[in-house]
């Protein structure tokens, strides 16, 4: 009896991993191939793979040592187990492209001082696809099953905007494939001017000097957050560095449970802390003013201004734990 349960187990197991294998196997459609021999428009196009491709010509040398030592490159041996990538995922089928092109000709032309190059206009036309067809490119492979951090992609401010893959990376610039932290400043700010320009002013996050980055707050594949931010709110993102500002306090400013933001413009304003509006003038948008001892107040400023800043006496602007012998209410943030 236990032996006729186990023989049922195992082929009920076996039929359920054929099952899968065969899921895996389900053949698309059409096969990629012909979906871009009809984006080339030349359907007696035929795909002659990479080796082909460069037996001649020697111009993209450099270009195919960079992606052979590439993560992608790893992926033209079948050994790998993984897609194979080569140029033609890209470019599209590149039998056109090459044809005419020898040995022999390369050696003429070397000799005339030309060099020898395909012919581009066979294969896609990279430059003036439109932008989601340029990204399905990119996510034939890099779906989100396979790189994680595309699972919000499709629904991303970039991917709404027309921007693409190549927008920020370049796979030919060399075999590191990622963009540098230190590089994504100059990269974001080729669109993101006003930001560009905050960062310039005199209170600001150290993004130019390097010490932070763009990516630290936002992440450019796209999140279920306003303004692609890598947690649920403005808070949660500023308190991942600022934690003494995070509470709970026993006595909470009411701002500090919502968004930095009501105070502080995170990418730089003239004033200091990164304050929208310069004291008292940022309190008074939402307290009224009271009288002040002249006695409480520094001496050591000459600036009227200076003297009337809230934070000389409420310190504890964010919240504290502690009450105030001097208060008629709870709190009033006093050190």
């Amino acid at each position: 009896m236990r032996i006729k349960i186990g023989v049922a187990l195992l082929l009920a197991l076996g039929g359920f991993l054929w099952g899968c294998t065969a899921l895996r196997k389900a053949p698309a459609i059409m096969p990629v191939e012909e979906y871009q021999k009809l984006l080339v428009g030349r359907i007696d196009a035929n795909y002659v793979g990479t080796d082909n491709c460069l037996a001649a010509c020697h111009v993209h040398d450099k270009k195919r040592d960079d992606f052979n030592a590439s993560t992608m490159g790893a992926q033209l041996s079948a050994a790998s187990g993984l897609p194979l990538v080569d140029c033609e995922s890209c470019h599209g089928p590149g039998s056109l492209a090459i044809e005419g092109i020898t040995p022999e000709r390369v050696s003429e032309d070397a000799a005339a001082g030309i060099v020898t190059a395909c012919n581009y206009e066979t294969l896609l036309d990279l430059k003036n696809m439109p932008a989601a067809a340029k990204t399905m490119i990119c996510t034939n492979c890099h779906t989100a099953n396979a790189t994680f951090n595309l699972h919000n992609w499709n629904a991303g401010t970039h991917a709404s905007q027309d921007v693409t893959c190549s927008s920020c990376h370049n796979i030919h610039a060399g075999p590191d494939l990622k963009v540098k932290p230190q590089d994504t400043a100059a990269m974001c700010f080729q669109c993101h001017q006003a930001q560009k320009a905050q960062f310039m002013l005199p209170n600001r996050h150290p993004v130019v000097e390097q010490k932070i980055f763009c990516t630290d707050c936002h992440d450019p594949h796209g999140t279920l957050s306003d303004h692609q931010l890598r947690a649920d709110t403005v808070k949660d993102v500023c308190t991942r560095c600022h934690a003494e500002k995070a509470g709970p306090f026993t006595f909470e400013h009411a701002q500090n449970t919502e968004e930095c933001q009501r105070c502080h413009n995170p990418h730089g304003t003239v004033n200091e802390n990164m304050l929208v509006v310069g004291m008292p003038f940022l309190c008074l948008q939402c307290h009224a003013g009271h009288r002040v001892d002249a006695s409480a107040l520094p001496a050591t400023s000459t600036d009227p201004i200076e003297r009337l800043r809230c934070t000389n006496c409420h310190s504890r602007i964010h919240g504290t734990d502690v009450p105030h012998r001097l208060s008629s209410g709870p709190g009033r943030f006093f050190r």
